[in-house]
């Protein structure tokens, strides 16, 4: 099977890929895995490292074709503050419980958990249901460790609410200065068709 042994980021491809690859957030940060793109082109993921990938970036053969990496539409919860000063106070609750968060410029996106909804409601935020490609700020996520939501079901959320922030939350900086929207998501409201129901991912453990 041909393997994909380098990603090369998003705007730093122009060719045209030879096919397609539709994965949501947890598969989308792996190091080795059998894939299956839409077009039906098999290929193995074999990098060095695990590498988060972002939708847009691309897969590069080793005969030098490329695969596109698509962010599969997930569950989410978009969070609405009442201004920038009350969103960012949502955010450190959000990040004290080590919660993967993606910000964009209206506002804050979760995983659907429904004992973080009733938090953030509690605190007087606005909570809209989404089906939305999920690309959460980098941070703690990045490079060789990757932390993913709790179960909820399982996980005390409480039991992390420490003292003072580490999520990098700068109370005097008001999120809607953030241009991490910039970034090509595939969400409810992009042109691009993600209902590849064919595509495939097998994880090798």
């Amino acid at each position: 099977m041909i393997r994909a042994t380098e990603v090369r980021a998003q705007h730093r491809w122009t060719a045209a890929p030879a096919d397609t690859i539709v994965l949501d957030f947890d598969d989308r940060h792996r190091r080795r895995m059998s894939m299956t793109g839409t077009r039906g082109l098999e290929f193995l993921l074999d990098l060095e490292n695990a590498v988060a990938l972002h939708g847009g970036d691309a897969l590069v053969l080793e005969d030098g074709r490329l695969i596109e990496v698509v962010a599969a539409p997930e569950p989410l919860l978009e969070i609405r503050g009442q201004d920038p000063h009350h969103l960012v106070r949502v955010a450190w609750h959000l990040g004290n419980r080590h919660l993967p968060t993606q910000i964009t410029a209206r506002g804050l996106r979760i995983r659907r958990d429904h004992v973080i909804e009733t938090m953030v409601k509690g605190l007087g935020a606005r909570v809209i249901e989404i089906e939305a490609a999920f690309d959460p700020e980098g941070g703690a996520y990045a490079g060789g460790g990757h932390a993913h939501a709790p179960d909820s079901a399982s996980y005390d959320h409480a039991a992390h609410d420490h003292s003072s922030p580490h999520h990098g939350h700068d109370h005097n900086h008001h999120h809607d200065d953030h241009r991490h929207d910039d970034r090509h998501h595939h969400d409810e409201h992009c042109d691009h068709d993600h209902h590849h129901d064919h595509s495939h991912a097998h994880d090798h453990k």
